[in-house]
């Protein structure tokens, strides 16, 4: 969970205790008997333990006499929701509806900062990259299988590749040019698609290659968008940073892995590496 999710947890919190103690709850024991709650969830609700419910607010407003505060809380309690989204939850009809939501994001963004330590990035994936990418997301993930729409809504991100004055900033992790997605034909499709990227005046594409000196550990991937927003991923979830002093260390963070990649021709050349690999590999295997 960000700090920013858990700080706005644990000032809704802070109210639902004000709220009990003004009602006359001198414990948290005595609104649980009230609301037929174990004693332990009035605690962890008041310190931002857990995540509260719509219904959980709209039972504890009324216990308290605090009923025209509900719209306010449930829209908080939304807002978190919106801050930290369980990977299920965006996924349960399929991936097409994930992919669309970030369409206006990107279409507002005049400077993206992106970090893929072991993957190409979404805009800069072929088609046939992100299919294999969405099939492995329906076998882990288990949901319905979208994955032709996904793929058509993902490539609807490229076109900002050549509109406007957008600038793309983006590092990839040399793991990223052999994490094998889709075989070995695909794969040189891909390298051959972030060559002809590089070619682009908007684009700077360095890469970190793998015994590269360091001066911050490598960590997850991130996306920046402008100044206003960090979307990280995890296995589990999508967290969204929009406090200014979180994304100051994602801007931090950025400056120096840039530091340790490399850029023009010997980025090129790690790619070409990449890509014997991979005609190499199928020519052993053949």
């Amino acid at each position: 969970m960000s700090n920013q999710a858990q700080e706005v947890r644990e000032a809704l919190g802070a109210r639902l205790r004000a709220f009990r103690k003004d009602a006359g709850f001198t414990s948290g024991r005595a609104l649980a008997y009230a609301l037929g709650w174990p004693e332990s969830k009035i605690s962890r609700l008041e310190h931002g333990k857990q995540n509260a419910s719509e219904q959980d607010i709209k039972d504890w407003c009324d216990k308290t006499g605090q009923q025209e505060h509900i719209p306010d809380l449930i829209a908080t309690v939304r807002h978190i929701d919106e801050l930290w989204l369980d990977w299920r939850r965006q996924l349960k009809t399929g991936a097409e509806a994930r992919q669309k939501k970030a369409l206006p994001v990107y279409d507002r963004t005049r400077v993206f900062r992106i970090w893929q330590p072991n993957m190409i990035w979404g805009t800069f994936q072929t088609a046939d990259y992100a299919a294999a990418v969405f099939d492995q997301a329906v076998s882990f993930y288990e949901f319905p299988n979208d994955s032709e729409a996904a793929v058509a809504r993902r490539l609807e991100r490229q076109r900002y590749l050549y509109e406007g004055n957008r600038v793309y900033n983006v590092l990839l992790g040399e793991q990223a040019l052999y994490s094998n997605v889709g075989g070995g034909e695909v794969m040189r499709s891909q390298l051959d698609r972030l060559t002809a990227l590089m070619g682009l005046a908007r684009v700077s594409l360095g890469i970190v290659p793998k015994a590269a000196s360091t001066s911050v550990w490598l960590g997850h991937s991130f996306s920046m968008f402008d100044n206003r927003l960090v979307l990280v991923e995890t296995f589990s979830a999508e967290m969204s940073v929009t406090q200014p002093r979180e994304i100051d260390l994602y801007t931090k963070a950025f400056a120096l892995l840039k530091q340790s990649a490399v850029y023009g021709e010997t980025a090129r050349a790690l790619i070409r590496s990449a890509h014997a690999h991979f005609d190499h590999s199928e020519g052993k295997h053949g």
